[in-house]
């Protein structure tokens, strides 16, 4: 069954895998986004000290009840989309899920935001998603969110996963996503500059800015040159600590 754009995982093979990929320590407080039928969730509740659940699909109801009973375990019928994740208590250390595709990239970039006490994600996702949110500057996927993810955590392919473990099966490929956090998220300004550098691709990255901030064309060109970078070039070719390195010249007040 497949409920809300989910596909459950069906292998014990690959679940055990996760596990081990996360190396999870019994003290850990983990969150899983997208319990499914909580396959995944009995796993981390064995593993763990604590496990935050968040599901939308109440028709799951029935078949979390067991493990939602454990001790251990705080179910949050919740959309992780609204969910204000800083409320979690205790606050999780590590992410563990099979991530409903279609939120995917925005719940990673939510938590790595608003949950600085996660070191370390590991999750499943289209592998479309994986690809994005690991490359590197100036390939076809880089855009702002691989930036944002980058610019908080050292991001890395685990494994690509193959469709036949998921009922139904999945029509995209899915792979795992590895995160290990190395410094804060990116704060509001350099979001907003990211995103709003990105909006137009196929134009330079100072004119894609003005259409976003009337008036800041000027302003763009003249710390780009400061940084060493052509006033043309694109958001595709600027690393993430460029980025970092661009909003602290064009917001010296921080």
């Amino acid at each position: 069954m497949v409920r809300l754009g989910q596909n459950f995982l069906a292998d014990p093979n690959l679940l055990d895998a996760i596990l081990r990929d996360a190396a999870l320590d019994p003290t850990d407080v983990v969150l899983e986004v997208g319990a499914g039928e909580g396959v995944l969730t009995e796993r981390l509740a064995d593993a763990a000290a604590q496990v935050h659940v968040v599901e939308i699909d109440r028709g799951l109801e029935e078949a979390l009840a067991p493990v939602a009973a454990r001790p251990n375990v705080d179910l949050h019928w919740e959309d992780a989309m609204k969910l204000d994740f800083a409320a979690l208590d205790p606050a999780p250390t590590a992410m563990v899920a099979n991530l409903p595709y279609s939120v995917a990239t925005p719940v990673i970039l939510r938590t790595i935001e608003q949950l600085p006490s996660v070191m370390r994600w590991t999750v499943m996702v289209q592998r479309e998603i994986a690809d994005r949110l690991q490359a590197d500057p100036g390939s076809r996927t880089y855009g702002s969110p691989s930036v944002l993810a980058q610019l908080a955590c050292e991001v890395r392919m685990v494994r690509s996963v193959d469709p036949a473990v998921f009922k139904p099966r999945p029509r995209v490929e899915s792979a795992i996503l590895g995160l290990r956090r190395t410094g804060p998220a990116a704060d509001p300004a350099t979001r907003d500059l990211v995103r709003a550098a990105f909006a137009h691709r196929r134009k330079s990255l100072a004119r894609s800015l003005e259409h976003a901030r009337p008036g800041s064309l000027v302003s763009a060109r003249a710390a780009l040159r400061e940084l060493g970078l052509p006033e043309n070039v694109r958001a595709e070719a600027l690393s993430p600590e460029e980025f970092a390195a661009l909003s602290a010249k064009l917001h010296p007040e921080g």
